[in-house]
């Protein structure tokens, strides 16, 4: 089921040129638009202080997000679509070998997961963006849709963990 799904999304690959820009667009640069539009909301927030908290949980989120993601890749080597699958379209050059997790599948979702406690309407945003990036990732060939649910998954729960962990941490306001 996993090779079915892949082929699905990965047929849209080499369709055209501007669908293709376009998924390559969604697979690696629409993020660099979701951390700036993130840093920005949360450097310029009307609640300073409050401001500053979301900032940090979301940055420790991501920090993470990313290095666990490296650890979940070195241990559990698997081989990405194009590496196995003779008629994958691959949209760009990737490394191999390192399929599971997605990388960029973990970190966004904790972008989400953790801005969820915070500013609901935002983390929406910010969900959809996951499940863009995630998506757009198997359409350009690079990952198969477990490494990205896999992605998805501990996304979520890094969030979510690092939200709780923060908040059995800090100190209360009515205790300073």
């Amino acid at each position: 089921m996993n090779e079915q799904i892949f082929q699905f999304f990965n047929s849209f690959a080499g369709q055209n040129a501007f669908l293709d820009l376009l998924l390559v667009f969604l697979s690696n640069w629409f993020g660099y638009l979701l951390l700036g539009g993130l840093f920005i909301f949360l450097v310029f927030h009307k609640d300073k202080k409050q401001g500053a908290r979301d900032l940090f949980v979301v940055l420790a989120a991501a920090v993470v997000a990313y290095l666990l993601s490296k650890v979940v890749k070195a241990l559990i080597p698997n081989p990405r679509p194009f590496e196995v699958l003779t008629d994958a379209h691959i949209l760009y050059t990737h490394g191999g070998g390192d399929s599971f997790i997605s990388g960029h599948a973990t970190f966004y979702m904790s972008l989400a997961a953790s801005l969820f406690f915070y500013h609901r309407k935002l983390a929406f945003a910010y969900f959809v963006g996951a499940l863009i990036v995630g998506l757009a990732r198997i359409a350009v060939g690079v990952h198969w849709p477990l490494d990205i649910l896999g992605g998805w998954v501990l996304g979520g729960a890094i969030g979510a963990s690092v939200y709780y962990f923060y908040n059995r941490l800090s100190i209360p306001a009515s205790a300073e």
